[in-house]
């Protein structure tokens, strides 16, 4: 087998973060994945290298900047005031507000968005992010134990590169956040191979294609309980085949969640360790660059036998590796057997028995066949630097800097905060602000269209369906770097504040006041909360000031 050039990202501080005692998901299992990989005498076969943390102007690309800035300051004690009661953000019981759960997010995007790059870059053929494939989380929530999209960061990373990415979902569950972000592209396609029924998240039927351009750009597989390596391979196959032939992506993203082996705690299919690494077989077949990450997976010891086994297949060495496991620190986890193996259980194959199978085959077969050629993208050479690197986010800030960047990056995050705690924390539906929402259709939004965008939700842990409340102040959650004011638009950095070099501290001057400027020093300024005396008013005025346009 031809020799593959395998980059592997991992953080090994991951493995700390708890979402909780009880809880499923357990990020523990990558260190255990990785410490298994190391006892295997791997890291020396591959490319090991540790991602920079992804920062909150990467995570926006595709998230909300509103989503992103609660993620970076909440915690246990603060969730319920800034969920609003957990109506916003983090809906449900799957995703709590775990400590550090902004720094776990940033290591599991960080490693993706990495890999893309080292992928983009032609260093490596493969690249390898087990604490990635967070593939439920939204532009501006959380969903199915995902925080933040890492595969779709990833996938956008390598759009700067390539003309068209495919990307491949095995977990048990609907990779719903990755097909919502690309839905109207053909620069991007989707499929699914997923459980459908009363199962989480309750989307992926077949009828769910694409729209507009991306029109018959989503696929959807969806199976039923109990299905075999056979079974499986029966659709894989076939359908990736087309996909290939048809799209020629240029890249592909394999998610592999490994809730769809045989004993997962929350999955439902039966497929071994080996009919799950099949996938990651057959795609390294086709020689096109691939980045493998993670997802579900809930029993912890069969999931980093079976990552363990796929870094394997992505090496070439599946064939020459001792299924008798070697001795690591984790070493009484694997037993009673002890061996690199997920065996299939009894269960039914209910895919065969009504004969579903070959009817969904032929179903996205079909819609593959309907698909013109190839879409062409005219490209165009790509920026080397990103705009925010080229405004200098993400630099080293105590490089090359002088007296005047320090006092001006003093000022700067100073007034940045001190807007921020100007900012009610509630508005009125009319003075809420949405960053994906246009002025037009705020203004059309009536209590009936409010109480039509009520919906329910699906929870992962329980099953059960539960309602999500529409508030009256409507979206008043995003009131990051919103002013008061029936009009308000997002105004950052907009003070009356600003630092004076002669008198080498901040000075503040209040519109209708005084003409001189009254000084102050900074840390009597931040006592009185950037206000001087003249400016203090009771949180009831808020509505009656007037707001600058």
């Amino acid at each position: 087998m031809s020799k593959r050039r395998v980059a592997y990202y991992y953080d090994p501080d991951v493995g700390a973060y708890t979402y909780g005692l009880g809880h499923p998901m357990k990020p523990h299992r990558i260190r255990v994945t990785h410490d298994l990989v190391t006892a295997y005498d791997m890291l020396g076969k591959m490319h090991v290298l540790r991602a920079k943390r992804a920062s909150p102007e990467m995570m926006s690309s595709f998230h909300t900047d509103e989503y992103i800035h609660f993620l970076n300051r909440v915690t246990p004690e603060t969730a319920e005031d800034l969920t609003y009661h957990g109506t916003r953000f983090l809906v449900g019981e799957d995703n709590p507000a775990f400590e550090g759960v902004f720094e776990f997010c940033s290591i599991s995007a960080g490693g993706t968005i990495a890999a893309a790059q080292r992928i983009t870059s032609g260093a490596a053929d493969i690249a390898i992010n087990w604490a990635g494939g967070l593939h439920h989380a939204k532009k501006r929530e959380a969903s199915g134990f995902c925080y933040i999209n890492d595969i779709v960061l990833g996938i956008l990373e390598l759009l700067r590169s390539y003309p068209r990415v495919l990307y491949i979902d095995i977990d048990c569950h609907h990779g719903d956040g990755v097909e919502e972000a690309f839905y109207t592209t053909d620069r991007v396609m989707t499929c699914s191979f997923h459980k459908f029924g009363e199962y989480f998240p309750g989307t992926g039927t077949q009828e769910d294609k694409g729209r507009d351009k991306g029109k018959g750009y989503a696929i959807n597989v969806p199976l039923k309980d109990g299905i075999t390596d056979e079974s499986f391979q029966s659709v894989f196959e076939p359908v990736i085949a087309k996909i290939l032939e048809v799209y020629r992506p240029s890249a592909v993203v394999l998610q592999c969640g490994a809730d769809s082996l045989a004993g997962d705690k929350l999955g439902c299919f039966n497929l071994t360790m080996h009919g799950h690494a099949h996938c990651v077989q057959f795609l390294r077949k086709q020689n096109i660059p691939l980045i493998l990450v993670g997802g579900g997976g809930y029993t912890v010891k069969n999931v980093a036998r079976t990552w363990t086994y796929e870094t394997a297949c992505a090496l070439g060495m599946e064939d020459s590796i001792d299924p008798n496991l070697p001795w690591n620190e984790y070493f009484e986890w694997f037993g009673p057997r002890y061996r690199l193996e997920v065996v299939e259980n009894n269960m039914d194959d209910l895919n065969i028995k009504d004969g579903s199978l070959e009817k969904v085959r032929i179903t996205a077969l079909e819609q593959l066949q309907e698909l013109p050629s190839a879409p062409s993208v005219e490209m165009h050479d790509a920026p080397r630097q990103s705009v925010g690197e080229h405004l200098g986010f993400g630099k080293d800030e105590e490089e090359g800097r002088d007296s005047l960047d320090e006092r001006l990056a003093q000022h700067a995050r100073y007034v940045y905060n001190l807007q921020e705690s100007d900012t009610p924390s509630e508005f009125s539906e009319e003075e809420s602000w949405d960053s994906d929402e246009s002025t037009s259709s705020r203004r059309r939004r009536n209590p009936r269209t409010r109480r039509a965008l009520a919906k329910k939700r699906m929870s992962l842990l329980t099953g059960q369906y539960f309602d999500v409340p529409v508030h009256e102040q409507g979206f008043g959650h995003f009131d990051y770097g919103a002013p008061p004011g029936k009009a308000a638009k997002r105004k950052f950095f907009q003070s009356g504040a600003r630092w004076d070099e002669a008198f080498e501290r901040v000075l503040v001057e209040r519109k209708g006041a005084s003409p001189v400027p009254h000084s102050l020093g900074l840390a009597g300024l931040m006592d009185r909360g950037g206000r001087d005396h003249e400016s203090i008013v009771d949180e009831g005025d808020w509505n009656d000031m007037a707001v600058d346009l």
